[in-house]
């Protein structure tokens, strides 16, 4: 076998395959590396790029290990976000998503971005976000940007999005509308009682601020061949 010709993407056949192929490229790795450093042997790491395999946990734990990632990363089970040196997938295609689809995207909970203006400009912040009653809501701290854009009601965008290095494939969701400060006692019972949420950053978060959307929309990439892409989707008008 060609270890150069080793290095570039195989034919891959599963979405298994396809991150391992990906995963290891991305590290640089031979077929034989790889089997060296999860103790098996080059055909079988081939075998498991370009067939439809059902490897056992042990086998998948030491190839996760073999190239640096984890066993849900490597399965998909959750698809993060890219480092920033994923390729455009072959015939992409960006789609719109519909607000009631946007809404179940986000899911109810999780990690976003949210952008205000503050006196140095435009700064974009991550937060632990929770969905309650069509707002999301977040802990900031008294004193920080956020606090302060809350208080006098300005707006803000919050963005969430999904993408898979191994397939160039993902969405975003973005919403637009004002935030403010949650102060009042029924206010934040309410958003209590349906689960609030933890600050990024840490403790000393006690400000609640909720973003009230007035605008929500969504794109998504998807590419001819990609797990959960509809035959034929990308190539409609």
């Amino acid at each position: 076998m060609n270890m150069a010709d080793d290095r570039h993407a195989p034919h891959v056949t599963s979405d298994l395959g396809r991150r391992v192929a990906a995963r290891r490229m991305q590290l640089g790795l031979s077929r034989e590396e790889v089997a060296e450093r999860a103790g098996s042997a080059p055909g079988f790491i081939a075998y498991v790029e370009e067939r439809v395999p059902t490897p056992g946990i042990e086998f998948l734990v030491r190839l996760a290990n073999a190239l640096e990632t984890n066993v849900q990363d490597l399965t998909g089970y959750r698809a993060d976000l890219a480092p920033g040196g994923g390729h455009a997938g072959h015939r992409a295609r960006t789609e719109e998503i519909g607000e009631a689809e946007c809404w179940e995207l986000l899911a109810g909970h999780g990690v976003g971005r949210i952008a205000v203006e503050g006196g140095d400009g435009l700064a974009v912040f991550p937060v632990n976000y929770r969905v309650v009653d069509g707002e999301i809501v977040f802990m900031t701290a008294a004193d920080s940007t956020l606090a302060r854009a809350s208080a006098s009601g300005a707006e803000a965008a919050f963005e969430q999005d999904r993408l898979d290095e191994a397939f160039s494939q993902g969405w975003s969701v973005l919403l637009v509308g004002p935030v403010r400060t949650v102060s009042d006692e029924p206010s934040i019972q309410r958003i209590t009682d349906a689960g609030r949420p933890e600050p990024w950053a840490g403790e000393g978060r006690d400000t609640m601020v909720t973003l009230s959307p007035r605008r929500v929309t969504g794109r998504r990439i998807r590419v001819p061949g990609a797990p959960g892409t509809p035959s034929g989707s990308a190539d409609r008008a």
